[in-house]
């Protein structure tokens, strides 16, 4: 087992200050990253699939208390082995779930791309979903996750983050454009409903990047605690503030009737929502490498003792992406999937965790701020597992997958000409509950 032929890198223990190194200079030479790249990655991981400040920087000070510089490593030397082959499950299961979720994606919003095309028949196979997502992996997510330098990603990342503004941008203008044209869900703004538990799972797994957080930080040509600190401080200020103007202006504009992904609420024949599918697509697919890597690289750590030659990481690599396409080929809903990974994976990893080990390896005292909030976050992360898994599977989420909402139907609402909806006169509120839920 990797587990036993890999001993953490233990370095000499020093204060967590701005002379703090968790990764050995000779081990990232020539594979390094400015600190805007390195904003730029934990940007596209978080908008991608998030982050928590806190957490992300207890996980870095745990990683110094111990002198490790993975995430495993750590476990491993604060838990022993049976925390080491928990986190690896998890560590794993997360980000293979995410890349799913970004196929599932990419077929999705480029399959109504690819429709807008003059003379292309809807029906067209080459335009499916199940051969786009295969398009997308061989053309695209493949070529970029067989690189083994996660620095590499960094303009790639800046891509990915000035597209996901455009589409910010678009999904603002439809609030006003569109949004008073579609009928608002009765009682759509009552809140702390039961389901609540159900989305801060869907959150969490929005809010993360645990998982790679040690990657990225051992891309800076410096890594310090502080340098760290100051990126995830940025990192978080500006995914908070897209995630929260995009949850925003979605649901102003559809209300109950928001789907998990977005974009299918929007009709097909919005052309401006067909740019910002498009943008959305290519988003997706630069985001993916970042969770092949983590993937690949747990897997190298529990079989392969941390390092994969060229035949291997190819080989290693090749298996995760085909596993991950045949399972998003069968996979069609966006919700559920978000909805489970986020209360099985991503809570353990974000609330308990990294506050169990900074615990048990801190010597503050019991009433350092740290330690509060780690005592108060494990409790939270175990609600939210329990309950979020239970609500998840006795509530599912309704997924109108593939299907045009009731309001594009042409004799009904017109999209792109803003005007009254003759839908909207003529058929009563009660008519379009039974019709959009039945």
């Amino acid at each position: 087992m990797g587990y036993q032929g890999q001993p953490p890198v233990v370095l000499p223990q020093c204060d967590l200050d701005d002379k703090e190194t968790l990764v050995s200079e000779h081990k990232h030479k020539g594979k390094t990253c400015r600190q805007s790249a390195a904003v730029f990655n934990v940007v596209n991981s978080i908008i991608g699939s998030g982050v928590i400040d806190f957490s992300l920087v207890l996980l870095i000070k745990g990683g110094a208390l111990s002198g490790t510089d993975t995430y495993q490593s750590l476990v491993s030397k604060t838990f022993g082995f049976p925390g080491y082959l928990l986190l690896s499950i998890l560590q794993f299961f997360y980000p293979f779930i995410a890349m799913i979720s970004y196929n599932i994606i990419t077929g999705d919003t480029l399959s109504k791309v690819f429709q807008r095309i003059p003379g292309v028949d809807p029906e067209n196979f080459f335009i499916g979903r199940h051969f786009i997502i295969v398009l997308s992996t061989v053309a695209f997510t493949l070529p970029l996750s067989l690189y083994r330098d996660v620095a590499k990603l960094g303009k790639i990342s800046l891509t990915s983050t000035v597209l996901t503004t455009l589409i910010l941008g678009i999904v603002m203008t439809r609030v006003i454009s569109l949004g008073p044209h579609i009928p608002k869900t009765e009682d759509a703004w009552v809140f702390a409903k039961p389901s609540a538990i159900q989305a801060i799972g869907v959150m969490s797994f929005a809010f993360i990047c645990h998982h790679n957080c040690f990657l990225v930080y051992g891309s800076l040509e410096e890594p310090t605690v502080a340098k760290w600190s100051c990126i995830i401080h940025v990192s978080a200020l500006v995914s908070v503030f897209i995630s929260i103007l995009f949850a925003t202006c979605g649901y102003l504009t559809f209300t109950g009737f928001t789907q998990g992904d977005l974009f299918e609420n929007y009709c097909r024949n919005d052309d401006l929502v067909t740019f910002g599918r498009f943008c959305y697509g290519v988003t997706v697919i630069l985001t993916y490498p970042i969770e092949c890597f983590v993937t690949r690289e747990v897997i190298a750590n529990v079989f392969f003792g941390g390092n994969l030659s060229s035949v291997f990481h190819i080989i290693v690599t090749v298996v995760i992406i085909t596993a991950a396409t045949l399972l998003s080929l069968l996979i069609d809903c966006l919700g559920i999937v978000l909805e489970l990974s986020g209360v099985l994976c991503a809570a353990p990893l974000i609330f308990i965790i990294p506050s169990a080990c900074y615990l048990k390896l801190s010597e503050e005292p019991r009433t350092h701020s740290d330690k509060i909030m780690s005592c108060v976050m494990i409790p939270i992360g175990a609600v939210v597992m329990v309950v979020g898994f239970v609500m998840a599977v006795t509530n599912p989420q309704d997924c109108t997958h593939g299907q045009e909402m009731f309001y594009c139907v042409p004799d009904n609402v017109s999209l792109t000409s803003i005007s009254v909806s003759h839908f909207q006169l003529t058929t009563p509120f009660s008519v379009l509950n039974l019709s959009i839920f039945q």
